[in-house]
């Protein structure tokens, strides 16, 4: 198999991003993004994903948060995207409950060529330290649109907002490793009846 890699760049009047990502990685996580809690969850996507990741993000930080995490999605979105190339062979469909203590949460991917994202999460309070909880649905609309994929985002229960993001990031990359893994017994057809994603 060839390798499953691919570094996108995005320079906008509001951020300057570069992401690499490999999807047939080891877990390692290389981040800078000027914001510490984003980063933590950019972690548990990169550990639990088993993927390379490697996220260098330089945005309007005097303004706020907003900009860097939604452009964030958006070029890793776009990474993936270009690391499936055609998706022939793909598992295409990724599912992952995570716990944490009181939290649970259920991400379901589906790179079907089609964005949407459906995300039903509450969290109990407006920050998470300095970030802003609104940012979590942000990032998952960029990945959603720049990867063709229809992601659906459910926090089940949880009343530590820290715990329901890290179980969200988490289990969305388990999604991620399942929806992107060779599946063997496909071959190098397409997983779907259209022949195309």
């Amino acid at each position: 198999m060839t390798s499953r890699t691919a570094t996108i760049n995005r320079d906008t009047r509001e951020t300057r991003i570069a992401v690499t990502v490999g999807l047939d990685g080891t877990g390692a996580a290389h981040l800078a993004t000027g914001i510490p809690f984003f980063e933590h969850m950019l972690e548990q996507v990169a550990r639990h994903g088993v993927i390379d990741l490697d996220v260098r993000a330089e945005g309007d930080l005097a303004v706020d948060d907003h900009h860097t995490v939604e452009d964030t999605g958006i070029v890793l979105g776009q990474a993936v995207a270009k690391a499936l190339g055609d998706k022939r062979g793909i598992a295409r469909y990724g599912h992952a409950y995570v716990p944490l203590d009181e939290a649970l949460s259920r991400v379901v991917i589906d790179f079907s060529g089609r964005p949407g994202l459906f995300y039903r999460v509450t969290c109990p309070r407006a920050r998470i330290g300095a970030f802003d909880v609104d940012l979590l649905r942000e990032f998952f609309q960029g990945f959603a649109n720049a990867a063709a994929a229809t992601v659906h985002v459910d926090s089940l229960q949880g009343v530590n907002a820290h715990h329901i993001a890290e179980t969200i990031f988490k289990a969305f990359g388990r999604a991620l490793r399942m929806a992107a893994a060779p599946d063997n017994r496909i071959g190098a057809t397409v997983p779907s009846t259209k022949g195309v994603l």
